[in-house]
């Protein structure tokens, strides 16, 4: 392999595990202004819209109330264990599983699986079937296997960065730190409130816990579906998100427990790491 196919190589791998990191994080996310929602190596990514936060809310009535009610008893909670599922059309299928905070920017870790597409081709065949992912306010870490590592110098983290992401070749990177900093199940809560239709559906029985079902269409043109699980507590049980990218369907389905968990995630060893803006810079972009 040459030295140009080479970099390359470990660039797409890094672009693929940056994918990964954040669609296991984020879920189908919104609709994309820029209308390209492939990277620099072909690869589709999450679509991006603006933070739900920054929307003017369109729900009023009862069921705004209620779910108002929801948002707030989960941001309270600032930490749970996530398990999650990601099937992102024909590019990518994952799984994820550990603990999140969001009380001081987004912190925790999850291991994720690939399960299938041509993103986990990939990563295969760099000797990668699963990573440890790191979240901290300003960065996010993504442990790659020994074949990787045998091509930068050693190292088998990946930092990346919130801002650099946006430097990603074709717009690809554009919203990325937006859409890590608003990772939490209470975001869920303000997409919907966005929604015009939405609607309670009722109860319902989810993992032995007697939840209430809500479900809303948000995104408009490009739009995505949004369904929550909420318990007496007002707090999240399970989130499905469905959406679209141009590989197909991204589907998006995550399960919330142990509320006010403790959460850390130590950065790893700088002897270990290779940052993914340098990686970036040794292909010339």
């Amino acid at each position: 392999m040459t030295g140009t196919t080479a970099r390359r190589t470990v660039v797409s791998v890094a672009v693929s595990a940056a994918l990964a990191c954040v669609t296991a994080c984020t879920g189908a996310g919104g609709s994309d202004d820029s209308g390209d929602s492939t990277g620099p190596t072909g690869s589709a990514r999450p679509s991006v819209s603006a933070p739900a936060s920054s929307r003017a809310p369109a729900l009023t009535g009862p069921s705004a109330d209620a779910l108002r009610a929801v948002e707030r008893a989960t941001g309270r909670a600032a930490s749970a264990r996530v398990e999650s599922t990601t099937v992102m059309g024909r590019e990518l299928s994952l799984e994820a599983a550990g603990a999140l905070g969001w009380d001081d920017g987004l912190t925790g870790t999850l291991t994720i699986t690939y399960t299938g597409g041509t993103t986990a081709e990939t990563m295969r065949r760099l000797g990668t079937t699963a990573m440890e992912a790191r979240y901290l306010p300003d960065a996010y870490y993504a442990r790659m296997g020994d074949e990787f590592a045998e091509r930068v110098g050693g190292r088998h983290w990946i930092k990346y960065v919130y801002e650099d992401l946006e430097d990603l070749g074709g717009g690809a990177g554009a919203g990325f730190a937006d859409q890590m900093r608003n990772t939490t199940p209470n975001q869920a809560v303000k997409l919907l409130l966005t929604a015009e239709d939405v609607r309670r559906v009722g109860e319902e029985t989810t993992r032995g816990r007697r939840t209430t079902h809500w479900s809303g269409t948000v995104g408009g043109d490009t739009a995505q579906t949004v369904d929550i699980w909420v318990d007496d507590r007002d707090l999240l049980v399970k989130k499905v998100e469905r959406g679209r990218t141009k590989t197909g369907e991204l589907t998006q389905t995550a399960y919330y427990s142990d509320y006010g968990v403790r959460v850390s995630a130590e950065r790893p060893p700088a002897a270990d790491t290779a940052d993914f803006k340098e990686l970036l810079a040794s292909q010339g972009r």
